[in-house]
């Protein structure tokens, strides 16, 4: 089936191409057989409102992405009357971005497969159609705000990775004022001490050099299965099951990807599937077994339910490492 999709999409595809370098866009036009929600699709690839990296917009999402050929800038966008999604790109990569939006706004996805076997799953697919599930086809960028989440709160999380990206990150090319994320031999080559003002331990930041210093390994787990990624992806140092998860959910837009060592994310699943106020991974896993193929899909479905979860005693305070 995504095979089927992606020839569709290449036939679909009618781009305009210009000079990569110069000021002007190339732009490109893919044809969709129903509408897709291009901010619930693609706000998974955001990391909080101050992220610098990408933007959302009325009908429209502004990414900044590094490509082989260099920066660039892309704008994708619903044309009018939502029969065809629109990009825009700039910048030295501004071809190689406009062959990455049909995996970033979810045309390569395949909703069909999942079949709710519970009503709320099956109510959320009516409300939710134009919600896909995002391919970047890019390890490294998800790693590392991957990394930069572990075990923190949202809030430091956020703000952690915006102060990597201004740090590490350059301008991106045309419009839009975002910045491209840090390259691999950026984060390589910093020292550990470096990190610290940004708001990373020591722990951290040794696992963000390891990976920066495996950018070619990271391109061969592109080749192989998610599931195959994500086993690799545990053997190396600071990289545990959650992490490889988020990594693969964004880089293959995974429908299966389960973040184990959540937090936050048993509880949600057992409230909203069986009304079960606290959980732990081995009950969430038992409530996603009958979407074994899935689960991921069905975990994004909830996450957009606004479902809460009940607070019951203290909640986790975010730190500011920079300042111990």
């Amino acid at each position: 089936m995504r095979a089927e999709r992606e020839d569709d999409t290449r036939r679909g595809k009618e781009a305009t191409r210009r000079d990569a370098t110069s000021a002007k866009a190339l732009v490109a036009r893919f044809d969709i057989s129903e509408p897709i929600d291009l901010r619930l699709t693609l706000e998974p690839l955001g990391h909080g409102s101050a992220d610098p990296t990408i933007r959302f917009g009325t009908d429209e999402v502004w990414l900044a992405r590094r490509t082989d050929s260099g920066p660039a800038t892309v704008r994708i966008f619903a044309e009018a009357g939502r029969t065809a999604i629109g990009a825009q790109s700039w910048g030295p990569g501004a071809l190689a971005a406009l062959d990455a939006v049909p995996g970033l706004a979810g045309l390569l996805d395949d909703p069909t497969p999942l079949v709710a076997h519970h009503p709320l799953i099956r109510e959320l697919q009516r409300r939710r159609l134009g919600l896909r599930l995002p391919r970047t086809d890019q390890l490294l960028p998800a790693l590392i705000a991957a990394v930069t989440e572990q075990k923190v709160t949202a809030v430091e999380a956020h703000r952690v990775y915006a102060a990597l990206v201004k740090r590490l990150g350059e301008a991106a090319p045309g419009p839009g004022g975002l910045l491209v994320p840090p390259a691999a031999d950026a984060v390589a080559t910093l020292p550990y001490f470096e990190f610290h003002p940004m708001g990373l331990e020591r722990r951290r930041a040794e696992v963000l050099r390891h990976i920066g210093r495996r950018e070619a390994e990271l391109v061969e787990l592109l080749r192989m299965s998610p599931a195959e990624a994500r086993n690799r992806l545990t053997a190396w140092p600071g990289l545990g099951p959650w992490t490889a998860a988020e990594a693969t959910r964004a880089a293959f837009g995974d429908p299966d990807a389960v973040s184990l060592g959540d937090a936050h994310l048993p509880d949600l699943i057992s409230w909203a599937l069986a009304g079960e106020p606290r959980s732990n991974d081995v009950r969430m896993l038992e409530l996603l077994a009958p979407y074994e193929g899935q689960r991921g899909r069905v975990i994004r479905l909830i996450q957009t339910s606004g479902i809460k979860i009940p607070r019951f005693g203290p909640r986790f305070a975010p730190r500011r490492i920079e300042r111990l």
